[in-house]
């Protein structure tokens, strides 16, 4: 396999991980599987939560896939590498920066990371299974990206129209 091809189907598969964590978080964590991600949705004294084991199903496909592939560096091997990028930004952008759960990246003064923090506050703040928008992980309505943008507009002072100069 060439390296342009290993590159583009590990980039393909990590935005493609973007969609396949929307349709899940939307569909399946708040459907059928809503009383593991339940977990996720309510504050709790515990360091790990029950959500916590999807860390492990996709953990597993990587492997499969880096596994399966990696004698001859084959496609599963590229896509389990992909995966296992998605999970790794994953990882710092939800679990470090969104939610704390280490304590070396509290804030960021990026636009967009300001935004996706605010989107996933907005998902947040229902602790039911129903009316949660913003299922995504990486990608940021418009309107937030907006929002962000205008909280760090920087103020401009005022100037006193009616003081004469000395």
């Amino acid at each position: 396999m060439t390296t342009l091809a290993a590159v583009a189907i590990t980039t393909a598969t990590f935005l493609g991980m973007e969609f396949v964590a929307w349709f899940m978080h939307k569909y399946v964590l708040h459907g059928a599987l809503w009383f593991l991600h339940r977990s996720h949705h309510v504050r709790h004294p515990h360091h790990f939560e029950r959500n916590d084991f999807f860390f492990l199903f996709y953990g597993a496909l990587s492997m499969a896939g880096i596994m399966y592939g990696s004698a001859e560096k084959s496609w599963p091997f590229w896509v389990g590498i992909g995966i296992a990028a998605y999970g790794t930004v994953y990882f710092f952008v939800h679990d470090v920066l969104i939610h704390g759960r280490l304590r070396f990246w509290r804030k960021s003064g990026n636009k967009y990371l300001r935004a996706l923090n605010m989107a996933h506050k907005m998902h947040h703040k229902t602790t039911g299974r129903d009316g949660s928008e913003e299922f995504g992980m990486l990608w940021v309505s418009p309107k937030y990206l907006e929002l962000a943008r205008r909280k760090a507009a920087p103020s401009r002072p005022r100037r006193n129209v009616s003081a004469s100069p000395k």
